[in-house]
């Protein structure tokens, strides 16, 4: 039975469940330093002079640095897009002339106790001369410094026809829409351990996501050999595009092992996390459609402006690039233009968070369908109808690009997508059922936002399959694991390829010294590139191992078979045969082979959300009943993994819709720094998340006709929730911002009652 397609039991499990799980804050070394990070409590302000005398007499502090300790290393560069003119807005490790954003780092402090380095910290003074601060994007931009504007970038992405697109128009809609700042909150905090082996290799450990980049950043800022760095990746609690990138503390940690000479550590608290590691979202869209008189979108027309934060991070401007490419989704708008500003405001630097750039961009598409729909007094549903690009445009060239990568959506069925979600619903006893709660007097609705997503970027991914003596297999990738099935998806397909049982397989992912290159985890790429990778190194193991058993057989590689981990005659199950391990025994070097798989194009699964809610009409209150989520994966390799996927995603996506926003006061000062203020969903909010997983829509571009499910489940969850709110009001296009806070709610309702 192949094991491609069976949700099969997660196998990287069973440490985390027996509490066996080494995290970066389980790991330790003799003799190691604690790192404390002094932040800037200033959100703008030139920094004048640090004192650190105070803190250096502490008992137990090793050292403290500030800005004079560390001018020789560089800011920190980009690992994605590569637009010019963005090298001014790199961060320093340590705050230089000025700081940016509250939760900066200024000073560094290292003792032989982690008490004794916060207590330490507090000692630490800044002079700071504060300045008002630059807060909202939509606003004209400052000097970020003499001479050179907040405004870093401006991305632009156009095609077709736009002044006739609206001049030909029957009717237009502009609509203004936000969407508030939000980030991944995962249960494990940032951490880091570096210490320099016997050898004199610097290694990091608590490295996660692209451990491979960050060695090369790594080795490149610290002036090392490439082969005296190399990072570990441990086991991980939870992503979301905020964990991985290079942060200032990696640097420091690093820095500070090569220094003192002594391993030294780094465990981030849960404020720090909040003010001081990646956010993302906040964007402010100024949109306009023009259409006919069916509802069918000529030109679609976006301007808008992105919180970038102090700096730029390592992401660059992907987010934007993002959001301006993938925002006509699934339907043709044969004339289109985005434009986005992204400005350098005094807030925590921004870069991913899940479904980066098509979350933001799916709100405001959807946001304007319903719009149409209301201006021309149809359904929502017809009017996504009338739009969708069909399965015979498939492959379908968007004539844009986004990281580097042309957009050719490469296979789908859109509107047959719709057709079964809505019959999964049973839509029109829904519909009913809905009428008759609202002729009772409840406030409740239905609501949907169609997406296209992205996966399987490149350029490559590589992958070393090598047979051991006991005949198991082991696989050795430079992907990484974020919590996301990484060691039991890759294990199927390479039980699947080689015809061993999974129980043969060992993965082994996120270690530098194993493998020489990776690219390691993100935009939901791994199933698609490192499983093709597993393809390719399957099909090259298989004829080595043919060619060798071969000459023991005596016949000839044609006319065997890799069956239960046994080389067998083809035809002649109980004929002569050798187990995998006996074939490695019986050679003078390893049974292994490498494979290596580049595309130049991504892959584009799509889906449907669905949300019922209910209104309290006494607090604003939104309950979300019913969540659906129709997700076409091409194939799924473990359903049950990539359902899971979807639950966990839809579980972000209503935070974002109805929780979680960042704020801040006229100062600049984070008003949502804890738990108790940056309010995230709990089991009591989410609703069972049901899932449709289609397969009929396989990726031509890959040999095993997957595409990502890392993103499925939120892309499109605001706009889903927003029209469900409307509805549930009786309100088009109330709501134009997410969250939606009980207090938007509330006014609405006395906007209907008057």
């Amino acid at each position: 039975m192949p094991y491609i397609g069976r949700s099969v039991r997660r196998i990287e499990d069973r440490p985390l469940l027996i509490g066996a799980g080494r995290f970066a804050a389980d790991l330790n070394f003799p003799g190691q330093l604690h790192m404390r990070v002094v932040r800037s409590q200033i959100a703008c302000g030139a920094l004048r002079a640090i004192n650190v005398d105070a803190a250096l007499k502490v008992t137990g502090v090793a050292g403290v640095w500030t800005r004079d300790d560390v001018n020789d290393i560089p800011p920190i560069s980009f690992r994605m897009m590569r637009i010019a003119g963005l090298e001014p807005f790199r961060q320093p490790i340590l705050a230089r002339d000025r700081v940016r954003y509250v939760g900066e780092p200024i000073a560094a402090v290292f003792a032989d106790d982690p008490y004794v380095a916060e207590d330490a910290e507090d000692l630490v003074a800044a002079d700071i001369d504060a300045s008002a601060p630059y807060l909202s994007a939509s606003n004209p931009p400052p000097e970020f410094s003499p001479g050179l504007a907040a405004e870093a970038a401006v991305v632009r992405k156009e095609y077709g026809d736009l002044a006739q697109a609206f001049a030909s128009a029957h009717r237009t809609v502009t609509l203004e829409l936000e969407v508030a700042r939000q980030s991944g909150t995962p249960i494990e905090t940032r951490g880091a351990l570096a210490h320099v082996d016997d050898a004199g290799v610097l290694r990091m450990y608590g490295a996660a996501k692209v451990p491979h980049y960050n060695r090369r950043a790594l080795a490149e800022m610290l002036k090392l050999p490439l082969d005296r760095v190399h990072l570990h990746e441990g086991h991980v609690g939870g992503g979301f595009g905020i964990r991985g990138e290079l942060y200032p503390e990696d640097v420091l940690v690093c820095l500070a092992a090569l220094r003192f000479k002594r391993p030294v550590k780094w465990i981030e608290d849960r404020r720090e996390h909040l003010i001081a590691a990646n956010q993302s979202r906040g964007q402010f869209h100024r949109v306009r459609a023009a259409f006919d008189e069916r509802g069918f979108i000529f030109g679609l027309d976006d301007e808008f402006w992105v919180e970038q934060g102090g700096y730029i991070r390592t992401h660059g401007v992907t987010v934007t690039d993002l959001t301006a490419a993938m925002l006509p989704g699934p339907y043709a708008i044969p004339a289109f233009r985005a434009v986005g500003h992204v400005r350098l405001t005094n807030k925590t630097p921004a870069g991913t968070y899940r479904a980066p750039g098509r979350y933001e961009g799916s709100f405001v598409r959807e946001r304007i369908v319903d719009a149409i729909a209301v201006a021309l007094g149809r359904d929502p549903l017809d009017i996504r109808r009338v739009n969708l690009i069909s399965t015979k445009q498939m492959p379908f060239a968007r004539r844009l690009d986004t990281l580097s990568t042309e957009i050719v959506y490469d296979s789908g069925d859109y509107a047959g997508l719709i057709d079964k979600a809505l019959a999964r619903i049973r839509y029109p006893d829904l519909k009913a059922e809905l009428a008759g709660r609202r002729a009772t007097g409840e406030l409740v609705g239905i609501g949907f936002g169609f997406f296209v997503e992205k996966s399987g970027l490149g350029p490559f991914d590589k992958v070393r399959l090598t047979i051991e003596p006991d005949g198991g297999i082991d696989v050795v990738t430079g992907a990484a694991s974020i919590g996301q099935g990484v060691e039991t998806v890759l294990a199927q397909i390479t039980a699947d390829s080689l015809g061993v049982a999974i129980e043969r397989v060992r993965v082994r992912h996120g270690q530098t010294d194993l493998i020489d290159e990776g690219m390691g985890a993100f935009a939901s790429r791994v199933t698609v590139m490192t499983g093709s990778a597993i393809t390719l190194a399957a099909t090259a193991l298989r004829t080595i191992v043919f060619a060798r058993a071969a000459e023991l057989l005596q016949k000839q590689p044609t006319d065997l078979d890799l069956i239960e981990g046994r080389v067998v005659v083809a035809n002649e199950p109980a004929g002569a045969a050798i187990s995998l391990g006996d074939l490695a025994h019986a050679q003078a070097a390893p049974l292994s082979a490498e494979g290596r798989f580049e595309s130049s194009h991504m892959n584009y699964p799509y889906g449907l959300h669905a949300a019922v809610v209910r209104i309290d009409p006494d607090t604003g209150g939104v309950a979300v009943e019913r969540f659906i989520v129709a997700y076409e994966i091409g194939r799924a390799v473990n359903p049950q993994l990539v359902a899971g996927q979807i639950a966990g995603g839809a579980a972000q996506g209503i935070g974002g819709a109805l929780y979680e926003a960042f704020a801040w006061d006229a100062t600049g000062q984070p008003i949502a720094a804890s738990f108790v203020d940056y309010l995230m969903p709990t089991a009591l909010e989410i609703p069972t998340i049901e899932t449709l997983l289609l397969e009929d829509a396989r990726s031509p571009i890959n040999p095993l006709g997957v595409k990502g499910a890392g993103e499925g489940g939120i892309t499109a969850a605001g706009a889903a929730i927003a029209s469900a709110v409307d509805d549930a009001l009786s309100i088009p296009g109330a709501i134009t911002a997410l969250p939606i806070t009980p207090e938007t709610v509330l006014r609405a309702l006395k906007r209907r009652q008057r």
